[in-house]
Order: structure tokens, then sequence, then C-alpha cells
């Protein structure tokens, strides 16, 4: 999936998300995506996003590269005089630039020829701050390319905040879409330092998780407590687990509960904590 592929399918599949960032408010009514076909002589804007509201339309477009042809002005306007002519309603028109061009290059924010003049918004994702984008999962992919005082900094906060993503599908989703963005400034091997499923178990969220087993352990016991750490460290991976299971967890030692504890993070599926307690119960 290329770069615009990917943040068309983000805004496609969250897009209350995105009009509420964009518009600084949330819909009054759903947010409806909008088909891209457009007419007169259809184009087809496969990196652009079409959204409506009942009183206005929003179109997003994501751009890795400043200069093409025909000129962003110029198709900002296009857009503007087709989706007016179909719908004829207000267009708020957003153009996300993902990476910042060359330092001579100029980042035009309206089309100007004569008498006609047509502004949209330009919004340089470099320049944004990450703590608006860390809020929900629809936009912590972009706040790998948000502005920065370190990579490290960076990387650790989406990887904060993608940890504390309860379901284990849109997590891993969410991590999946991160490291893609995240390769427009990153070198592969540092990603993997920082945005890989198996680290993130040294998060705050984690740790946080860990302790609070470990003050349950104090009062209860210490076999109690790693079942307590085990049971809530899996039930935010997993989601809830079966009876039997957890009285087979339940059951196992306290080195038997420390292994699973440093190893279900790195379960994907309920099928693998499975196989691993079968094959705990064979030795």
């Amino acid at each position: 999936m290329s770069f615009d592929n990917l943040c068309k399918y983000l805004s496609e599949k969250y897009p209350d998300a995105f009009t509420t960032w964009l518009l600084g408010h949330s819909p009054s009514s759903p947010v409806e995506v909008l088909k891209t076909e457009l007419s007169i002589e259809p184009i087809r804007a496969d990196f652009v996003t079409f959204l409506s509201t009942q009183e206005r339309i929003l179109h997003l477009e994501f751009q890795v590269k400043v200069a093409t042809e025909p000129p962003l002005a110029l198709r900002m306007l296009d857009y503007w005089v087709r989706l007016y002519r179909r719908h004829r309603r207000p267009i708020t028109q957003v153009l996300i630039l993902l990476r910042p061009p060359a330092a001579d290059t100029v980042i035009e924010t309206e089309f100007h020829l004569e008498d006609t003049r047509h502004r949209y918004r330009v919004i340089r994702l470099w320049e944004q701050g990450p703590e608006p984008l860390l809020q929900t999962p629809a936009l912590m992919p972009f706040a790998t390319l948000s502005a920065m005082r370190s990579p490290e900094q960076i990387l650790t906060q989406v990887a904060e905040a993608v940890s504390r993503i309860e379901s284990a599908e849109e997590r891993q989703e969410t991590l999946t879409c991160s490291q893609m963005l995240a390769g427009l400034r990153f070198t592969p091997s540092f990603i993997k330092q920082f945005l890989q499923e198996g680290l993130m178990r040294e998060s705050s969220v984690y740790q946080e998780i860990l302790q609070e087993g470990r003050q349950e352990g104090r009062q209860e016991g210490r076999q109690e407590g790693e079942v307590a750490i085990v049971l809530r460290l899996l039930n935010r991976r997993l989601g809830a687990i079966d009876p039997s299971l957890q009285a087979q967890i339940q059951a196992l030692t306290i080195p038997q509960l420390e292994a699973l504890s440093e190893v279900l993070l790195d379960f994907t599926e309920r099928s693998e904590l499975t196989a691993w307690m079968e094959a705990t119960q064979t030795y």
C-alpha cells in the first residue's frame, strides 16, 4: 500500500475522527464518505477523501510531494468546482503534506490567475504538535510525522499511545500503519527499535498494570498477585479469557506465571495462549 493510499484508507475508515480534527468540532450528524468519481471528464481521485456532513463537504488531499502535474493549486480549484457543481454545499479543502519539501520550495495555499483566486488550507504535518494526533487510533500513525524534540521521543510517544488500545486487532492495525508512515521519516531499523509489538512491554501502560498487580500481590499473596497480573494483561491483550482457561492459569506455579507474563505481549490470538498453556502442561 502506498503512503497516499494508506492515508485515504485511514480517513475513510475513521471519518468522524478526521472531521473533528480538521474542522475543530465533532460532527453533529453521521459523516458520509462520498465516492471520488467526479465529472465533467471523469477523474478518479485516488489519493483524496471526500467526507460529507449535513453542513458541508470536507475534501482531504494527502501528498508526499509538493511538485505535481497538474499543480496542486490547480487541482484544488478543479476539485472545488466539481464538488460544488454536484453538491451545492460549502466545501472545506485541506491539503495535508506528509513530508517537508526542499528548503527553497514554495508551498502554495491558493490558486491565483488574473481575477480568479481560490484558497484552501494547508497542514504541514511536521509542524503539528503530536498531542492531538495521539488521542485516537485514527490519527496515531500521523504522529510519527509530527513535530518532535527528538526521533526517540516521538516514536516512544506513539508506541505508548498504541499500547493503550485495548482491541488487539485495532492495536495491531494501528501499529502497522504507524510503522508504514514512519518510513517517510526514519530508517526501518530505527523504527523497529520502537514500533514493534514485543518492545511495547516496556511501555508505561504495561508497567502500570504490572505495578497494580504487584500491589494486589502484596495483599493477597504472591501467587494470587502473579495471577492478577497475568489475567489483567491477557484481558487487555486478547479480550475476556474463557473461564476454563482462567482456571488453568490460576493453577500455574509462580515461575510459570512469571514466564507467561514475559511472553503474553507477543500473542495476537487466543490460540497462541492455548498452545503455550498446552506446551507448559506437557513438562
